[in-house]
């Protein structure tokens, strides 16, 4: 299991956050300059949010090879480009207003639609005043919580458990929202404990799903990797990962 960690930079965290029930917290959509009007996303098996004043028509997606239904209204799809185009173009039957995305993974999805409506997704990212620290908040069920979830994710084109905030991450890049990639990636800082191979999987997945323009998620694995060399030495998938190639290895030994 993950523990909570305080953010103070782009890579992991070194400390451990304790708990604050300080009232100084504050959501990274509190945080942000935008102001836009932001409700939850939901699936179709589930209600709208209660109050939703979101007039603009409802949108079917079909996302995975299982085909699990979502729902979002067509006003906040659009402020993607990516959704925008498919609004605007002939990808969208105006009649059954659905959008089929067989290549996504419905848990990732899921959390996307729920950036879109609410600026951040669960667990949602607190600005702690009083340390100026962010952390994530606490998702035990007796604090309010909605309880615990996965860090990793399974990815089936992989067949490995990757890490989400990564998943995530690529995702919003395609999808053209820079504020999400720039949220993922400092939620992914938070995250401790993670398994050598994961982190691995991970970073050759961000490696192959982003531009080799990208300065951010690839950075982050590099200085990761660079700053607990002595345990990735010791690990096995890390030779395998190596004898295997790519261009996160070249950038490795640049960095080195």
């Amino acid at each position: 299991m993950f523990a909570r960690r305080t953010y103070q930079s782009e890579s992991f965290s070194k400390h451990r956050a304790g708990k604050n029930t300080s009232k100084t917290k504050r959501s990274f959509r509190e945080q942000a300059a935008s102001s836009r009007r932001v409700e939850r996303a939901a699936a179709l098996d589930t209600s709208l949010p209660v109050g939703s004043n979101l007039t603009s028509p409802i949108i079917t997606l079909c996302v995975g090879p299982e085909q699990r239904l979502f729902a979002a209204h067509e006003d906040v799809l659009a402020s993607s480009p990516f959704f925008s185009a498919i609004i605007r173009g002939q990808f969208l039957e105006s009649t059954s207003k659905r959008v089929n995305l067989p290549e996504e993974i419905p848990e990732v999805f899921s959390s996307v639609l729920e950036y879109l409506y609410k600026g951040d997704y669960y667990p949602r990212l607190l600005h702690n005043k009083r340390r100026n620290s962010w952390e994530l908040e606490d998702t035990e069920t007796n604090n309010g919580g909605r309880g615990a979830v996965e860090s990793t994710v399974y990815h089936p084109g992989t067949q490995q458990a990757l890490l989400k905030d990564t998943l995530l991450y690529c995702t919003a890049d395609r999808y053209g929202l820079e504020e999400l990639k720039r949220l993922a990636l400092r939620k992914q800082g938070l995250q401790s404990g993670i398994q050598c191979s994961t982190i691995l999987a991970s970073s050759r997945y961000a490696y192959e799903n982003t531009p080799d323009s990208d300065s951010k998620l690839r950075a982050h694995y590099l200085a990761l990797i660079i700053r607990s060399r002595n345990t990735f030495k010791r690990s096995g998938t890390m030779q395998m990962e190596m004898e295997r190639g790519g261009k996160m290895f070249f950038d490795l030994y640049v960095a080195m």
